[in-house]
């Protein structure tokens, strides 16, 4: 695979800056070094009595979790949701934060995965564009060129790049996504915490 990526640098040289980053993992396109598993203790700074469970949620807690877990909801309203919930212990916010956590890293994993499925596609369009290049190359440099077919060959080309180009773009955008799903989670973290502080 680490040959497609050169096949991408040497069509596309200059134009495609986000695989750069791909040196220690030729299947991860992003600048942004991957992160394959993300540890709750980190975020989370108040670790349950018992590590090997964090509790079970209440009625009250699953509905605030399953609330939290949603990535539409703004922080603002997520604060919000958080104060408007009462009663709540510290091992309730430890599980409401630990569910939310499994839930949003598993979009984090599925979302990571579509990625690298996604780069894949594009090193495949790339080694098909340097493919069509060496055909047109091959076929100019004959005594009686096929100038039909070279025609044909340089517009499936020109559409193929552009493609290429636009899904580059999009893949530049989709790299975030982990991120800011990592962001959210410590975010959350730390609304919820600030609870038990109080």
């Amino acid at each position: 695979m680490r040959s497609v990526f050169t096949a991408l640098s040497i069509v596309f040289t200059g134009i495609s800056p986000i695989y750069a980053a791909g040196l220690n993992d030729p299947d991860w396109p992003c600048i942004q070094r991957r992160v394959d598993t993300l540890s709750a203790a980190v975020m989370w700074p108040h670790p349950p009595e018992n590590q090997a469970e964090t509790g079970t949620l209440s009625p009250e807690a699953a509905r605030l979790a399953e609330l939290l877990a949603l990535r539409r909801l703004s922080l603002e309203e997520a604060e919000s949701a958080v104060d408007a919930t009462a009663d709540l212990t510290k091992e309730d916010y430890t599980a409401i934060f630990s569910d939310v956590f499994d839930r949003l890293n598993q979009r984090r994993v599925e979302v990571m995965g579509g990625i690298t499925r996604y780069a894949r596609n594009q090193a495949r369009m790339a080694q098909e564009i340097d493919a069509l290049r060496s055909e047109i190359a091959t076929l100019s440099k004959t005594e009686t060129p096929d100038f039909d077919r070279i025609d044909q060959l340089e517009e499936d080309l020109d559409w193929r790049a552009r493609v290429f180009d636009d899904r580059r773009r999009s893949l530049t955008y989709a790299c975030e996504a982990p991120v800011l799903l990592e962001k959210r989670l410590y975010s959350l973290a730390q609304i919820l915490a600030a609870r038990v502080a109080e």
